[in-house]
């Protein structure tokens, strides 16, 4: 079976680990690098996690370190959400991995110039890597086939009004990305509240039994508990478990699991209120061409499905 190149960009982040597991175990992806991006917790934090993670799990593949923080704004985490650690209580082996002694922009730059084929860039945090990336080296845009993001939001934030929390902390690197001319795909929170795992998805992954499903069972269950207690979400939100991060890794592999629009999408940098937030044009009104393939609908069961599959 033809595998699809892909670099990752996240900041694991118990989602992340969930969106790791499914990239480095799925027969049609082959991830050629993974890149950190401080967001979830800090970049020390985030390069630990991935390094223990990826160790844990028996797979070898180059991890290197990101930006300390956003292009202009101070770091904003998500440590109420993740945990003190970023993956919740639980705590993982030491790495057998070691963190690459290249910075992220470096290694990113050498995979893409190397690759036989255009690479598929996954981002899954704040967007500060890839724009970096996309303005110092604008040379490499022709061998990335297409940019998935978990990020943005049509209708409503989730630490804001407005804006989503991987495109609010660093919303000028994220624009950069939205306007470089690279297909992209967002993942916004429109499909991701729709990918969710329920409690009777949460007990067949805890009776499962091996060691893999019952680490990320504790993973789970802290970010369900983190989730009941926020002030943020809605109602119904603790009912159910939301793989955000998951659908940017379902749709490169399969992406008639999705339902999306082409639209033009820009990201508001100067707002006071409104700073992060995707705007997402459904109607035309800015005459611009669209720019931006916006995911709203996945199959839920078949998205389960495939998450499974790699357990």
């Amino acid at each position: 079976m033809e595998k699809t190149p892909v670099i990752i960009d996240c900041d694991p982040g118990i989602d992340d680990v969930m969106m790791l597991l499914l990239a480095l175990r799925h027969e049609k992806t082959e991830v050629k690098l993974i890149t950190t991006s401080a967001g979830n917790q800090t970049q020390d934090k985030v390069m630990d996690n991935a390094l223990r993670f990826v160790s844990y799990i028996g797979e070898e593949v180059e991890i290197a370190r990101g930006s300390e923080k956003p292009f202009l704004r101070d770091l904003v985490i998500a440590d109420h959400i993740h945990g003190e650690s970023g993956i919740g209580g639980v705590e993982l082996p030491e790495a057998t991995l070691e963190e690459s002694d290249r910075p992220a922009i470096e290694a990113m730059v050498s995979v893409l110039k190397e690759a036989d084929e255009p690479v598929t860039i996954i981002a899954t945090g704040p967007l500060t890597n890839v724009g970096a990336l996309l303005l110092a080296h604008p040379e490499v845009k022709p061998k990335i086939k297409q940019i998935s993001i978990m990020g943005g939001a049509a209708r409503g934030g989730n630490v804001s009004p407005k804006a989503e929390f991987n495109i609010y902390v660093d919303p000028e690197a994220a624009e950069v990305v939205m306007q470089s001319g690279i297909p992209i795909v967002m993942s916004g929170l429109d499909v991701t509240h729709k990918a969710y795992l329920d409690q009777k998805d949460l007990d067949l992954l805890k009776a499962t039994g091996n060691e893999l499903s019952k680490t990320l069972y504790e993973m789970l269950q802290h970010y369900m508990d983190a989730q009941d207690s926020s002030p943020f979400l809605e109602p119904y939100h603790s009912e159910v478990l939301r793989l955000h991060d998951l659908c940017a890794v379902a749709y490169v592999i399969d992406p008639s699991l999705f339902e999306g629009q082409d639209c033009y999408v820009t990201v508001e940098t100067a707002g006071y209120t409104t700073a992060g937030a995707t705007v997402v044009d459904h109607l035309g009104t800015m005459n611009k061409s669209p720019n931006v393939h916006v995911l709203h609908d996945v199959e839920r069961k078949r998205f389960v499905e495939l998450f499974f599959s790699v357990l």
